[in-house]
């Protein structure tokens, strides 16, 4: 039997993203030895390493050719993979060379740096994803300023609102999300320790912490104020946001879902999916792909805030349970962004088919603004024990709520045509995505 690769046949959410392909084993490789030789080259910037030392640990160091399998295979004896990849970058260095490989570093330091770079290479994806999608949704939400539908509370019509002001919720809520990655992305640190987070191995402490400096600024990450081997701060950090990107871009999926329902149809993605038996059907596959990162986040998040229990000065299971769990929340949250972007990109909105919504229940869906009306014609009281027996009739299809009122002596002067009408009765709706659009 063949080894067999993941190719992401069950994850078709992140399949063939950008992100999936910015974390996957390979990239993930090229984070370690891009890590190993950015901290020979710090050291040589400061005089413990030859300059020619750190010129060819650069220059060896790529993951092109790597055989995966063979090294997950060799990695199983040290729990993890760098001490069989400095094995290798060893070995395809001249013999002169090779002792400035991983000098003073242990495999946390390398393993966690290059975790942030892979997660930081993941971000700066999303973030690209994100700033597009927030812009669909500014076109989306300004073109349906007025576009008058059903807002929905515990599945039923409530009260009229916008379509314009749903889509500017979706857009805070991305919005949010990207400030918040790209807030983790700025603070994503680079680790160096050695055995117990002393940096004992570095020499006296000024050059110690210089070189931390230094090693900061060759991966590009910021620097740290002391080691976190075990405190996962910045781990938890990346969960955190990473599992509200999702969880935002859910509740965009979940509208989605609920508007392009046969019977509702008030939206529809630009291209949907086929079925393997009902030739007739449009799935909402996008948004059915970002719903299920959505579900999946917070489970994956909760392994990462589990591992701040952390024991010792570097602990044995809780920094190796984060790498599966982070990886599997960079990739879904990566492939909701992309889907996501392609779901507003080519989101049609039916606003005739909202107004037909808007009419199912005969006018009742203002009855709110119609107690106060009324009540200021009969008094509060009275207004609701009137419109609730009228409600009662129009839902047992004796006419619509203006009729009825119509019938009603007291009513009788009032503009019941224009008090029942959806349409004006959006409240600040308007104003509210107006204000929401400022937001840059």
């Amino acid at each position: 039997m063949t080894a067999y690769e993941d190719g992401g046949l069950l994850s078709p959410g992140s399949a063939g993203s950008r992100v999936d392909e910015v974390v996957g084993d390979l990239a993930y490789v090229q984070g370690l030895l891009d890590a190993e030789a950015a901290l020979t080259r710090a050291q040589a910037a400061l005089g413990g390493v030859p300059a020619e030392a750190a010129e060819a640990v650069s220059a060896a160091a790529r993951a092109d050719g790597c055989d995966l399998r063979t090294l997950a295979l060799r990695a199983r004896a040290a729990g993890n993979p760098v001490l069989a990849l400095v094995s290798d970058l060893k070995a395809a260095l001249p013999a002169r060379h090779r002792e400035f490989v991983h000098r003073g570093a242990t495999s946390q330091d390398i393993v966690d740096t290059a975790t942030m770079l892979v997660a930081r290479r993941a971000l700066e994806l999303m973030l690209a994803d994100l700033s597009h999608t927030a812009e669909e949704l500014a076109v989306l939400a300004a073109e349906h300023r007025d576009t008058v539908m059903a807002g929905r509370t515990l599945t039923q019509h409530a009260v009229p609102t916008t379509f314009g002001l749903k889509a500017a919720g979706w857009r805070s809520l991305v919005l949010d999300s990207r400030d918040r990655l790209r807030s983790v992305r700025d603070a994503l640190p680079a680790q160096l320790g050695g055995a117990a987070g002393t940096l004992a191995a570095f020499g006296p402490p000024e050059h110690a912490r210089e070189l931390v400096a230094a090693f900061a600024r060759e991966t590009g990450l910021t620097e740290p104020v002391l080691p976190w081997h075990t405190l996962r701060t910045p781990v938890a950090d990346l969960a955190g946001a990473l599992a509200f990107t999702a969880g935002g871009l859910g509740k965009l999926a979940a509208d989605v879902l609920t508007l392009s329902r046969t019977e509702i149809s008030e939206v529809r993605e630009s291209a949907g999916g086929g079925s393997s038996a009902m030739p007739h059907k449009a799935n909402p596959v996008r948004a059915t792909l970002v719903a299920a990162a959505a579900r999946q986040a917070p489970a994956l998040a909760s392994v990462l805030y589990a591992s701040l229990a952390a024991e010792d000065e570097r602990p044995a299971g809780a920094w190796h349970a984060e790498w599966e769990p982070l990886r599997a929340l960079l990739r879904l949250t990566g492939g909701a962004a992309e889907n996501a972007l392609a779901l507003v990109s080519g989101l049609s909105v039916d606003a005739a088919a909202m107004r037909r919504n808007l009419e199912l229940t005969d006018g009742l869906i203002v009855s709110e603004r119609l107690t106060a009306a009324l009540g200021a014609v009969v008094g509060r009281a009275r207004a609701t024990d009137l419109l609730t027996a009228v409600a009662a009739r129009v839902r047992d299809g004796e006419g619509t709520l203006a009729q009825l009122l119509a019938d009603i002596p007291e009513f009788a002067h009032l503009d019941l045509a224009n008090l029942t009408d959806p349409a004006a009765y959006t409240g600040a709706a308007a104003a509210l995505t107006d204000r929401a659009l400022e937001r840059r």
